[in-house]
């Protein structure tokens, strides 16, 4: 196999180093607008990547300092609105770069037939735009797009996945994930995709074992390609037979 059929993106991290530059201070900002006594430094952050979705997150942070669990959720609503607009203005704007090599990776990805597909728990209202300006038109150049709106269950509940292969029609054995964080990896490995995990500075930490790959860069030597893809798809093709060739074996004796 020298091209698998299809790559789904995560965004956040992935794409582009949005959370300690982007989000983070949106987050901050719309804390100050609601009164809150809450800031997140660049540490406390990156240990809060670990809760997936940003209301989700703001809550689990004021249950830590005492809030109840009801006022922390009201809080966590108003706030997380307000973010989120914030948030989607810097996105509309096309002023966040995306990671170096991630642009050439997927225009050798398209270049090679491979339908590209994003698949990201931040909400449509501004990872629409980010990703438009990142890779390319949305309803023009992606096979597939998985909003968090789209779904009931975050990462690293597998649904925004699995909601991607039956958009895309493939079968999980056709298609390689790629993401930047612990609860993205799960969400991907659950859905029964091979993926390959490149590392943001907020996840740097994070727990990727069971990747196929993992990276720091996309753009490293040698930087991340269609061909590599491929191969790594062609290898866990292998491995399952493997397997089930040994689950035969067993069953014999």
């Amino acid at each position: 196999m020298s091209a698998p059929p299809a790559v789904l993106f995560d965004v956040d991290g992935t794409l582009a180093e949005t959370e300690r530059d982007g989000h983070r201070p949106a987050f901050n900002r719309a804390f100050a607008e609601h009164g809150v006594a809450v800031h997140w430094t660049p540490e406390h952050y990156a240990r809060l990547l670990r809760v997936t979705g940003g209301r989700q997150r703001i809550t689990a942070d004021l249950r830590t300092r005492g809030v109840p669990a009801g006022e922390a959720d009201r809080i966590a609503a108003a706030v997380h609105r307000t973010k989120t607009a914030l948030f989607a203005e810097h996105a509309r704007a096309g002023t966040i770069p995306a990671r170096p090599g991630v642009r050439s990776l997927v225009a050798d990805l398209r270049r090679c037939g491979v339908r590209v597909g994003v698949v990201t728990t931040g909400r449509r209202e501004w990872a629409e735009p980010l990703v438009r300006h990142l890779i390319g038109d949305v309803a023009g150049e992606l096979a597939v797009a998985v909003y968090g709106d789209d779904v009931t269950a975050l990462k690293p509940d597998p649904q925004a996945y699995r909601r991607a292969l039956r958009g895309l029609g493939m079968p999980s054995a056709c298609v390689v994930a790629v993401e930047d964080s612990a609860p993205g990896l799960q969400a991907a490995r659950a859905a029964g995709l091979v993926t390959v995990v490149v590392r943001s500075e907020p996840t740097a930490g994070h727990d990727v074992r069971g990747a196929a790959l993992v990276r720091d860069t996309f753009d490293g030597d040698p930087p991340l390609d269609t061909a590599l893809f491929g191969r790594l798809l062609a290898a866990a093709d292998d491995q399952r037979l493997a397997a089930r060739r040994a689950s035969c074996r067993r069953s014999k004796v």
